[in-house]
C-alpha cells in the first residue's frame, strides 16, 4: 500500500480563499456582495501575512541552521507567494473591469486609480481643512526615529518633493483610516463619489508642504507578526502580560513591506534600510491597500446591490411570554442561526439574571461581542447575589483586547474570572446554570458551536443545544471545576468523561473508535458511511484514521469550508472521500460528525475543527445529540448541504475548487433552502 499523503495546511488555506474570490467574480452575487467578498478576500490575506508566513519564515531559517529540509520551506513560501500573486491579479481584475464599471451604471462611482473630478476638489478642500488635517503626522526620513515606527497594517504615505533650490524632501506621512472613514463620499449631480482617504490627502498634499513642489506620493504598509509570546506557563499575571503583549503587536516582526507601483527603487531601499525590514517579504501592490475597507463603501442603502433579507425566524418552541427554563424542562432544543433567532440565547442569561431560583452561572467566552448583552447580563446576574463564573479566553487571536476589557469590567462586579494558562486555550462554548427547585437543584445548559457572541451570531451558521439532560450537565459541572484548577489534562488523570467529548481527556481517542466501528461493521458486511462538517481539517492521526475507513470500503462525505489536508479521491488512499466546500452569504461555522452505525445513527457536536491546535493545545467540548427529532432535522440539514450545486465545489485531489454539477438541472443553494426549510418546521 502507497504511504499516506496530505495536502500542506497554508497551500489549501490559499485555495479556500480562492473559494472567496469565486464568489467576488459571479455575476449573479449582487455587486456590494461581491464587493464585501473582496473585502473578506483581504482581510484573509493580511491575516495570512500576520500569522502564517511568520511561522513559515521561522521554520525556513530554523531549517537552515539544521540543514534540512531548507528546499521543501523555501519551496513552500515561493509557492504561496505564486499562488498569492495570481490571486491578486485576479482581483485587481474582478475590481477594475467588472465591479467598477458595473457600479457606474447604478450612478456610484469609486474613483480609483484616476484622477478626481475638478468639480469635486474645492469640496474636498473643504473636507480635508475641517476633518482630515488634524490627523496627520508628517514625518521626514532623514529624521526618521522609532516613534514614527510603521505600524501593522497601518497605512502610510511616501512624499517627495523639491523645494525652490531643487533641494530634495522624503517625508512618511500617516492616513488616519483609524481615525476617519476610508471612503469620502459625496452625491454630486446625481452621482454618488466615492474617494479613498489617501486620495484626499494626495490632492492636498501642496496644503502640507507649503513652497515645495510635490513630485511624486506612493501608498506603503507594513505586516507584522501577529504571535503573542507567552511561554512562561506559571505566570500569574496572565492579563497583565497579554496587555503588554497587545501593545507590542503593532511593532512586531515585519513580514512583509507593500508598496505602490511607480515608487523609485532607491527609495524603496533606503526605506527597507531605515525600518529595518530586509527580511519582510517586499511586494510591488496596487495603488491601494487594505481593500479589506471596500466593505464600508456607503451601499447598503442601495437595495439592489445587497442580498435581500433572509428574516430569522422564532424556534417554535420559544413562545414570546414561556419561562425559558419550562421550555427546557419539557424537552431538548436546538437553535439554528442565523436561519433562527438568537434571542433564546440572550434570553436563557437574561431571565438567569432576574429568576430568584437561579444561584449560579458558569460560562466560556471566547470571542465577546463588543456591546455584548450576554456580559451585561452576567453583570446583572452578580448584581443579584447569584454566583457567576466565568471563564474568560484571554488569547483568542486578535480578540484579546475586548476579551480582557469585558473581563475587568465583569471582575469589578463581582464576577469570578478565571484566565486559561499560556499554553492552553479554552475553545468550548458552554455554559451551565444551577437553579433551585423544590430543595433540589436543577441543572440547565447550553453547549454550542460557535462563541456566545450576538454579533456574529448574525451571520455565522452554528448550532445551539438547550438540555437539561443528567449525563451531559454533570459532566459540564465536571468540566468547570477542573477548569478552575488552571491546570492541564495531564495533571488530572482520574478525570474522565463518558459523554462529552473533552480535547486534552477522550475526544480524539472517541473519534477514532467511532471510526473503527464504521470499518469494522464494512468489514461484516454491513453498509459503513461517516459525514463530518468541519471548517478545518488538519490533524493527521484522525485523518489517517479517515484514509484506513476509506481503504475498507466506508463512504466518507466530508464539508470543509477552509483548510483541508485530506486529499481526497486517491486510489488506494481515499478513493471513497469526498470532500464539499461551501461558501455563501453566511459563514459556516458549525461542526457535525455523524456516524452510520448501522442505521442507528451517533451524532455529535461541538466546538473542535480536526486541527492540531484543537486536538492538542486546547480545550475542546463536543457533545451527543440523543434526541431523535434533532437528530432527524441534523440529517436533514446536512443532507441539504451535500445536494448544493450552488454555492458548493468539490475538492479534488490537486487541491483545485470544481463547481458542482446540479443533478437533473434541479439547482440547490443550501443557504436558501435550509433557510425556508426551518421556516416550514
Amino acid at each position: 500500500m502507497q504511504p499516506y499523503t496530505f495536502f500542506d495546511r497554508d497551500i489549501s488555506w490559499l485555495g479556500f480563499n480562492e473559494r472567496v474570490l469565486m464568489e467576488a467574480a459571479d455575476k449573479t452575487v449582487p455587486l456590494f456582495e461581491r464587493i464585501k467578498f473582496l473585502s473578506i478576500f483581504s482581510s484573509n490575506l493580511d491575516e495570512f501575512y500576520r500569522v502564517r508566513i511568520p511561522a513559515l519564515m521561522a521554520l525556513a531559517i530554523t531549517n537552515h541552521k539544521k540543514k534540512q529540509y531548507e528546499t521543501d520551506t523555501e519551496s513552500l513560501l515561493q509557492k504561496a507567494g505564486n499562488i498569492i500573486q495570481k490571486q491578486l491579479n485576479q482581483y485587481g481584475h474582478i475590481l477594475t473591469q467588472e465591479i467598477l464599471p458595473a457600479l457606474k451604471e447604478k450612478n456610484v462611482h469609486l474613483i480609483y486609480n484616476e484622477p478626481i473630478p475638478a468639480k469635486l476638489l474645492p469640496i474636498l478642500a473643504d473636507y480635508f481643512y475641517t476633518h482630515v488635517l488634524a490627523f496627520l503626522q508628517p514625518v521626514l526620513l532623514s529624521d526618521y526615529s522609532k516613534k514614527c515606527f510603521p505600524e501593522n497594517n497601518k497605512l502610510y504615505l511616501l512624499v517627495a518633493a523639491t523645494d525652490e533650490n531643487g533641494d530634495e524632501l522624503i517625508a512618511i506621512l500617516n492616513i488616519p483610516s483609524d481615525f476617519l472613514p476610508r471612503f469620502f463620499s459625496v452625491n454630486h449631480e446625481g452621482i454618488l463619489y466615492s474617494i479613498f482617504l489617501d486620495d484626499v490627502i494626495k490632492a492636498n498634499l501642496h496644503r502640507i508642504f507649503p513652497g515645495y513642489k510635490i513630485k511624486y506620493s506612493s501608498s506603503f504598509k507594513i505586516t507584522r507578526d501577529a504571535e503573542l509570546d507567552l511561554q512562561d506557563e506559571l505566570m500569574d499575571d496572565l492579563a497583565g502580560r497579554i496587555e503588554e503583549q497587545i501593545a507590542k503587536r503593532d511593532l512586531g516582526f515585519a513580514t512583509r513591506f507593500l508598496y505602490q507601483p511607480g515608487t523609485p527603487a532607491r527609495i524603496i531601499q533606503t526605506l527597507i534600510q531605515k525600518l529595518g525590514i530586509a527580511d519582510a517579504t517586499i511586494v510591488e501592490g496596487g495603488n491601494y491597500h487594505n481593500l479589506k475597507e471596500l466593505s464600508s463603501l456607503p451601499l447598503s442603502s442601495y437595495k439592489e446591490l445587497n442580498y435581500a433579507g433572509w428574516p430569522a425566524v422564532l424556534h417554535t418552541s420559544f413562545g414570546y411570554t414561556n419561562n425559558i427554563f419550562h421550555i427546557m424542562q419539557q424537552q431538548d432544543v436546538m437553535l439554528h442561526i442565523p436561519f433562527q433567532n438568537y434571542n433564546p440565547v440572550l434570553r436563557f442569561f437574561t431571565e438567569a439574571a432576574i429568576d430568584k431560583d437561579v444561584t449560579e452561572i458558569y460560562i466560556t467566552l471566547y470571542r465577546v461581542a463588543s456591546d455584548s448583552r450576554i456580559a451585561n447580563a452576567l453583570i446583572s446576574a452578580a448584581s443579584n447575589g447569584k454566583k457567576v463564573t466565568v471563564f474568560v479566553e484571554l488569547k483568542a487571536r486578535f480578540d484579546e483586547a475586548n476579551n480582557l476589557k469585558w473581563a475587568k469590567k465583569m471582575k469589578a462586579a463581582g464576577i469570578k474570572i478565571i484566565y486559561s494558562i499560556p499554553g492552553l486555550k479554552v475553545h468550548a462554548k458552554i455554559a451551565l446554570i444551577k437553579r433551585k427547585e423544590s430543595n433540589r437543584i436543577q441543572y440547565y445548559s447550553v453547549l454550542a458551536t460557535g462563541n456566545f457572541n450576538e454579533s456574529t451570531a448574525k451571520f455565522y451558521t452554528d448550532h445551539i443545544l438547550f438540555t437539561t439532560q443528567k449525563n451531559l450537565v454533570k459532566e459540564m459541572e465536571l468540566l468547570f471545576i477542573f477548569l478552575a484548577y488552571r491546570k492541564k489534562a495531564d495533571q488530572f488523570p482520574c478525570l474522565q468523561f463518558n459523554h462529552l467529548l473533552v480535547a486534552q481527556f477522550n475526544l480524539q481517542q472517541k473519534f477514532i473508535s467511532l471510526i473503527n466501528r464504521e470499518i469494522e461493521n464494512v468489514n461484516k458486511g454491513i453498509p459503513g458511511r461517516i459525514v463530518i462538517k468541519l471548517n478545518n481539517l488538519e490533524e493527521k492521526v484522525l485523518i489517517q484514521k479517515l484514509y484506513d475507513a476509506s481503504n475498507a470500503g466506508v463512504q466518507v462525505q466530508l464539508i470543509v469550508r477552509s483548510i483541508c489536508c485530506l486529499i481526497p479521491g486517491v486510489k488506494n488512499m481515499s478513493e471513497n472521500i469526498t470532500v464539499t466546500r461551501i461558501v455563501d452569504r453566511n459563514l459556516e461555522h458549525g461542526r457535525i460528525f455523524i456516524f452510520h452505525n448501522n442505521g442507528n445513527s451517533e451524532i455529535y457536536m461541538g466546538s473542535a475543527d480536526w486541527m492540531n491546535r484543537n486536538i492538542y493545545r486546547r480545550i475542546e467540548v463536543c457533545f451527543p445529540i440523543p434526541d431523535e427529532k434533532i437528530k432527524k432535522q441534523l440529517t436533514e440539514i446536512i443532507n441539504i448541504q451535500l445536494s448544493d450545486s450552488v454555492k458548493a465545489v468539490s475538492l479534488n485531489n490537486v487541491l483545485e475548487n470544481i463547481p458542482v454539477i446540479a443533478n437533473n438541472n434541479t439547482s440547490v443553494q443550501s443557504q436558501k433552502m435550509i433557510c425556508e426549510y426551518l421556516s416550514n418546521n
